[in-house]
């Protein structure tokens, strides 16, 4: 009998993922999962691009605003979930497809992920505060001292994957590169990669064009509306933190919005660096 097919479309931001799977989801009459690891918060909507009203109704939408930013959600928890999806769309469907720039997310469900205890709330918040005194230069050099090794092995650019990464050799006396599974499993479908890949220069035209539509849209307020909430790791989002330190007095509106078109073309090159190695 042969396997079901899931077909996987990556890229990086504003890459046109989202436009080519819903079309390709019409033609397949199949449903689509989301790999990103921002759009499932039901708080965040301009500043993580969640698709449209108007796109969602088109086609069947998966982990689409349906977490909180006070859930940890982790790229285990992700892949566990996924397949739930996964194997629902399959009791009917041919094809299913997977949607989203989050390499790791994307990786976990295809070959996946070791367990990783639990995170007790006291090492959580601890790291929390490494970042918030220090920022991101403190939190490097405190997971450094820890876990020497993801300066090779993870993205040491990446407030987000750091804080992960300290809060578990914090908690296990493990890097997190040891919870990773070492032999990848076979999925039990086939699998079919779509890598979006356009020339640099137009990419972050598109990117820089998106972050003035943002702007106009709200982005704004949807931050202002978020600062309770601004310590928290799903805010250390390109597009959300570079507010907030506009709105403690850092810098300047303007130089935020720079900032944010500058740190989300510096997201999109590690994207491209990490899909080359698929």
């Amino acid at each position: 009998m042969n396997k079901k097919h899931c077909i996987i479309i990556a890229g990086p931001t504003a890459s046109g993922k989202t436009a080519k799977a819903i079309q390709l989801a019409k033609e397949l009459n199949t449903e689509i999962i989301s790999a990103d690891s921002r759009q499932c918060f039901k708080e965040l909507k301009i500043g993580v691009a969640r698709p449209s009203e108007q796109q969602l109704k088109e086609v069947p939408h998966h982990f689409i605003a349906n977490h909180s930013i006070h859930e940890n959600i982790t790229a285990k928890s992700f892949a566990e979930e996924a397949s739930i999806y996964l194997n629902n769309i399959f009791q009917d469907k041919e094809h299913a497809i997977i949607c989203g720039g989050t390499g790791l997310y994307i990786k976990a469900l295809i070959e996946g992920f070791d367990d990783i205890p639990a995170i007790p709330t006291d090492i959580r918040n601890k790291v929390i505060d490494i970042h918030k005194q220090g920022g991101i230069d403190q939190l490097r050099e405190e997971l450094l001292k820890f876990d020497p090794k993801f300066k090779y092995t993870g993205d040491i650019n990446n407030p987000n994957r750091m804080m992960r990464a300290l809060e578990v050799v914090m908690h296990t006396g493990k890097p997190i590169g040891t919870f990773q599974t070492k032999e990848k499993r076979k999925p039990a479908f086939n699998i079919t990669y779509q890598i979006i890949d356009i020339p640099r220069d137009v990419l972050y035209e598109r990117i820089n064009e998106r972050v003035d539509a943002m702007i106009e849209e709200g982005l704004e307020d949807e931050a202002r509306s978020l600062i309770p909430y601004q310590e928290m790791n799903a805010l250390q989002t390109v597009g959300y933190k570079e507010f907030f330190d506009y709105f403690n007095g850092i810098y300047s509106k303007a130089t935020a919005i720079e900032k944010i078109k500058q740190h989300t073309r510096n997201y999109a090159k590690r994207q491209i660096t990490w899909f080359k190695k698929i």
